[in-house]
């Protein structure tokens, strides 16, 4: 169940940011607002669809789209009947650390002033991020149990009639 809403919010909020251009005005406003908050929205690292900007750059839409495929794979595999943990801890921080690099390089390289990549390569280095976690965040929330935190009441045993 978790990781089906991990699927639907995860798609929606992609669907939002892709469609956001063509949002109503209000429905559009709270979308690049949202944006704002996490991205800085600039015009040149930024998509464009028919000559409109979406409300986060490149590289969070990359990290979006990634997320998305994450959910994806926990939701498949939980619905196929296997656990949503794909590795063991360590595997999965070492990973986790691999993924991040390609957005890091990026994004060192472009502060330091040595390369200025392409939109596609901002949103290609974000994608393995989002993924992993996408990944980290559903597998850990499809695992828990919370019946096992909450105490259980005594049973008092009816009176017989």
């Amino acid at each position: 169940m978790i990781a089906l809403a991990a699927v639907v919010l995860t798609t929606g909020w992609f669907a939002l940011l892709i469609a956001g251009p063509w949002l109503p005005g209000s429905v559009g406003a709270i979308v690049y607002g949202i944006g704002s908050l996490v991205c800085h929205q600039i015009p040149e690292r930024s998509f464009h669809l028919a000559g409109f900007q979406l409300p986060v750059c490149a590289r969070c839409l990359g990290i979006y789209f990634g997320a998305v495929a994450g959910a994806v794979l926990v939701w498949l595999r939980v619905g196929a009947g296997q656990p949503p943990a794909l590795l063991p801890s360590v595997t999965a921080r070492r990973l986790a650390v691999g993924a991040a690099m390609p957005t890091l390089v990026t994004v060192l390289l472009e502060s330091a002033g040595m390369w200025h990549p392409s939109n596609i390569t901002r949103a290609t280095a974000g994608f393995p991020f989002g993924g992993m976690l996408a990944l980290v965040v559903v597998s850990a929330l499809a695992t828990l149990h919370y019946d096992e935190c909450v105490p259980r009441r005594p049973t008092v045993p009816k009176p017989p009639q």
